[in-house]
């Protein structure tokens, strides 16, 4: 992905007419000298507890840049860009890549952060059924002409289950579609490296998303790819442009994090073992659970259903939140297991016996 891909080319003239009206805005870099431009009023940010003003106007740390050469480096891409949350990063690139003519192919189950970002943009959306390629395709077939994106997650985290990113790869290039992929729950986790899906299906989207606030353990987002799109989402990402730079404090932090999940695969294996142990022992007992990997969705059905599993498996000392629409669709409540590096074999086996008690006692 060293060349713009087809599907960012128009970016290239985009950010020459920025030029041309003396707006394109380019990295400073760390302000070396006594600054006048931070909102920093009370003087308070200067032990690099906050960012102190946008990184377009003097909120550039060195920290920032550090932490995105690290992530560039890692997942094998041009430039990354960092963002203060999934939520600022999703609708804050959708809404500046994709135009009002443009026509957007969305997974009826993407986050509700895409959803924003694509309404947003003002784009023609058809949303289609979880899953289904043949679906986008068609999809795709009605474009009329429009330049076209497919938004899809990589790893969704209400059903732990995975586009087949290789074909709408090949579905995006045979349509001249661009192709977007929100890896929040794969990064770091699932992968070659904790590389993400994308990188199990051997291909690379236009646009690749991913949090710091999930595998990483601490806070913010970032967006990946070639360097038109990242000097685009520079001067053009609202959430980016107008919201204070993350704080330097935390970026440290988070690089630390982000260093040791590359380097300790161990971290990866045993959250995948205890998700893999757990799902296969439920599944023998009844349970309708789903997917694969860490996140194990068990689907009880109604939202009453769903509250007296979670009541009941928190009395059995297992913390557990149940999932109701709107966040999943109606009759398909749930308890939501997220398996982690930290959790115990003893700490599987008691999530296991409450919910083959709980199974038993609610006749679910």
């Amino acid at each position: 992905m060293k060349q713009t891909p087809p599907a960012l080319a128009y970016l290239g003239d985009a950010l020459e007419a920025l030029r041309q009206q003396h707006q394109l805005r380019g990295r400073t870099g760390p302000v070396e000298t006594t600054s006048f431009c931070s909102n920093d009023y009370l003087g308070l940010a200067s032990g690099g507890a906050g960012g102190g003003a946008s990184r377009l106007l003097g909120g550039e740390h060195a920290e920032h840049a550090s932490l995105e050469r690290l992530l560039a480096t890692w997942l094998e891409v041009p430039q990354v860009l960092l963002f203060s949350s999934g939520y600022a990063a999703n609708v804050g690139a959708l809404s500046c890549l994709v135009g009002k003519d443009d026509w957007v192919v969305s997974d009826a189950l993407n986050h509700a952060s895409l959803i924003d970002g694509v309404r947003l943009s003002g784009a023609r959306v058809a949303v289609v059924p979880h899953l289904d390629i043949g679906a986008v395709e068609a999809a795709l077939d009605r474009r009329d002409g429009r330049r076209a994106w497919v938004v899809t997650e990589a790893y969704f985290s209400m059903d732990a289950d995975s586009p087949d990113l290789a074909r709408l790869r090949h579905i995006c290039d045979d349509h001249g579609a661009g192709l977007i992929v929100d890896e929040a729950h794969a990064f770091g986790v699932l992968g070659p490296n904790g590389r993400g899906v994308c990188a199990s299906a051997g291909i690379t989207p236009d646009v690749s998303i991913g949090t710091l606030g999930k595998a990483f353990g601490g806070a913010g987002a970032f967006v990946a790819g070639c360097d038109v799109l990242i000097a685009w989402l520079w001067n053009r990402a609202r959430s980016h442009v107008f919201s204070t730079a993350m704080s330097p404090l935390l970026v440290a932090a988070v690089r630390k994090n982000v260093e040791r999940a590359i380097t300790d695969p161990l971290l990866r294996e045993r959250a995948a073992t205890h998700g893999a142990r757990f799902r296969e022992a439920v599944q023998g007992r009844g349970a309708d659970v789903r997917g694969y990997g860490p996140i194990v969705p068990w689907v009880v059905g109604t939202e009453a259903s769903a509250l007296r599993a979670a009541d009941e498996m928190q009395r059995r000392h297992v913390y557990v939140m149940a999932v109701r629409p709107p966040t999943v669709p109606d009759g398909t409540s749930r308890i939501r297991f997220a398996f982690n590096a930290r959790h115990t074999a003893e700490d599987v086996d008691r999530a296991i016996d409450a919910t083959v008690a709980t199974l038993s006692c609610l006749h679910l």
